[in-house]
């Protein structure tokens, strides 16, 4: 009996049992129990977006679970895994059906939290909590219909997220940044149903990201979540664009939920093209056909989008698609085989006036709005996968995107759940916006240090992003070497694997002061385009004073003026993105009355403020725009 009600608490696996003069002792080998990240998920349907959903967006009830308590037994195991699992994770969904039953807690009564959104800037105490919440949201299904399927479904939450549908768990995701969903169509009853999720946004040395970053640890469901009904036969996936070797030729694939049997419908009224697909017991169908009409290539000039359908017996999804081919020759970055210049700025998720993650339209088209004032074409959405209202509007407003996996500084390369964990994202990613024409370019890492067991990492990461999308081009921010009197290369053996040669750099700020920049040169000996992914310095918003006065606007712009000096001597550049658009939350930036836990290198302040920099960039762009071929 010991033996029992001790080992009862733990895994089999996890423990190991020693005889020894008729006593019995378990030796706990193990106290962390780690499922696959991908455990009962399933694959994602394109376009949300544009599907037909039920939101479950709202109020929740929710309560923080600072010691896990609620999680694990008092012997570290989760609840959900152990024989006492569902007796003690009904107390939280429930409440007690007479006088003796004992609950712990209860969501009835608990405060509400607003979902998508972050629990740091919801509540004062929860700013910088990093842990467990629990959330609980209830929903109504008036029907449950023979042979549909039903898929839950979560734009975002950072960073694990345990979910369970009346009281049995629908599965795990873990990974802050991209889609998950679960088919929970054995879950859901007629009537009321009850939806608990646990997020955990703790830091780990093994995550992607790793435990230190330069940015806020925003914790919570940060983006929508959803209910998706299908037929059993659906749309799962497609792809639709230019070959880029052959560019009055549209192609692509469809992917069906499952093996099918009859016509799948490819239609554009505007290109007044149908393409049928005939599939033969078969999931997924490549196509390609020649455009004998004349079209209008997305650019940013004029970001024309074309409606496709598309459509399987019972299942049909509509689709904004640009067509647009971007390539590279040497030097050149090409947009539709004509020589293209980036006018750049970085950008975080983040809305500095609320001081919050980006949850909605209107967030992304604040940042937007920013971009196009400074005369932008071009946004490096660092440092991680952002809300898909971004890519979307991008698609509209004509703003071409990089898009980046959080595989940032000190990762640990040597563990094959980390990478796996990089790959899902990377393919998530991929997933979700293979069909928005303004993402051009796939970052794979930034600021990665150049070592043997980091290459491996890459270089495999890197093959995979390829077999995924061969019609973008594929980099990584990477460190500059000083070769000595101010002459600056590239010497990292990623560079020759990626398709454009990215490098961050801070002279004049990280590195001596601006005027340093005069004298400063770059040569590459790969034949490649060149674009400086970050550059920048911090100033406090109304800070004056003269131009070696470290924070104040007046150094900021000074450094900018020698930096825009610097960038035009680089011979194969092909663009630039300033680090970053607005000021943001940083636990790492402490210097009271200057920085007071905000990174301050934004040319746009927390208030919504130009500094002095961001007109002296408007100003280098505006004649770019204007000498460049009219890119």
């Amino acid at each position: 009996m010991k033996l029992y009600s001790i080992h009862r608490h733990f895994p089999a696996h996890l423990c190991k049992v020693y005889k020894r003069n008729l006593s019995i002792t378990v030796v706990v080998m193990a106290m962390t129990y780690l499922p696959t990240a991908a455990q009962y998920e399933v694959a994602v349907p394109q376009n949300v977006f544009n599907r037909k959903k039920t939101s479950l967006n709202g109020d929740w009830n929710y309560f923080v679970d600072r010691y896990e308590a609620f999680y694990y037994d008092f012997v570290r195991v989760p609840f959900d895994s152990s024989s006492l699992g569902k007796r003690d994770f009904a107390a939280l969904d429930g409440k007690a059906k007479n006088k003796t039953e004992r609950y712990e807690y209860s969501f009835e009564g608990s405060e509400k939290i607003r979902v998508p959104g972050d629990w740091n800037s919801q509540a004062k105490e929860l700013l910088y909590y990093e842990g467990s919440i629990w959330y609980r949201k209830g929903f109504d299904l008036k029907e449950i219909r023979q042979n549909q399927k039903l898929l839950l479904h979560f734009g975002a939450a950072n960073y694990r997220a345990d979910v369970y549908v009346n009281g049995e768990k629908a599965g795990v995701h873990i990974g802050g940044f991209t889609p998950f969903a679960f088919d929970i169509s054995t879950l859901v009853k007629a009537g009321e149903n009850s939806l608990v999720v646990r997020v955990d946004n703790k830091r780990a040395k093994e995550a992607v990201p790793t435990d230190v970053t330069d940015w806020w640890n925003y914790g919570g469901i940060t983006r929508d979540v959803s209910l998706l009904e299908f037929p059993k036969v659906f749309i799962q996936d497609y792809h639709v664009q230019l070959n880029p070797e052959k560019s009055d030729e549209l192609y692509g694939y469809v992917e069906l939920s499952e093996s099918y049997s009859g016509p799948v419908y490819l239609r554009s009224k505007d290109l007044k093209v149908t393409i049928t697909l005939d599939f033969k017991n078969q999931k997924k169908v490549f196509f390609n056909k020649k455009l004998t009409r004349s079209f209008i290539r997305w650019s940013p000039q004029q970001p024309k989008l074309y409606d496709f359908e598309l459509s399987v017996s019972e299942d049909k999804v509509s689709d904004k698609i640009g067509l647009r081919t971007i390539t590279t020759k040497g030097n050149q970055l090409l947009l539709n085989g004509k020589p293209l210049f980036l006018r750049g700025i970085c950008a975080h998720e983040e809305n500095p006036i609320r001081g919050g993650r980006n949850t909605s339209k209107e967030d992304a088209l604040q940042l937007f709005k920013w971009a196009k004032d400074l005369n932008a074409n071009y946004m490096r959405l660092a440092h991680y996968p952002h809300n898909e209202y971004m890519p979307r509007i991008a698609d509209s407003l004509g703003i071409l995107l990089w898009e980046e996996i959080p595989v940032y500084w000190t990762i640990d390369w040597t563990n094959d759940a980390t990478y796996q964990n990089a790959e899902k994202q990377l393919t998530d990613m991929i997933a979700r916006d293979r069909n928005r024409s303004s993402v051009i370019v796939w970052s794979l890492a930034n600021e990665t240090p150049n070592t043997d067991e980091r290459l491996v990492f890459l270089k495999k990461i890197a093959a995979k992003t390829k077999s995924l999308d061969s019609t973008r081009l594929l980099s990584a921010a990477l460190f500059k070497q000083n070769l000595g009197n101010s002459a600056y290369t590239i010497s990292d053996p990623f560079a020759q694997y990626s398709d454009i040669v990215s490098f961050n750099q801070y002279l004049g700020w990280y590195e001596g002061t601006p005027d340093v920049l005069a004298k400063a040169s770059f040569s590459l000996s790969e034949k490649k385009p060149v674009i400086v992914s970050e550059f920048g310095a911090g100033a406090k918003y109304g800070f004056r004073a003269d131009n070696l006065t470290r924070w104040s606007e007046d150094y900021q712009n000074y450094l900018y003026q020698e930096t825009l000096g610097f960038l035009d001597r680089i011979p194969n550049l092909v663009g630039f993105s300033p680090w970053i658009l607005a000021d943001f939350r940083s636990p790492r930036r402490q210097l009271p009355n200057i920085q007071d836990g905000w990174n301050r290198k934004g040319l746009v302040s927390q208030e919504g403020k130009y500094k002095q920099a961001f007109y002296t960039l408007q100003e280098y762009y505006k004649a770019k725009k204007d000498t460049y071929e009219g890119h």
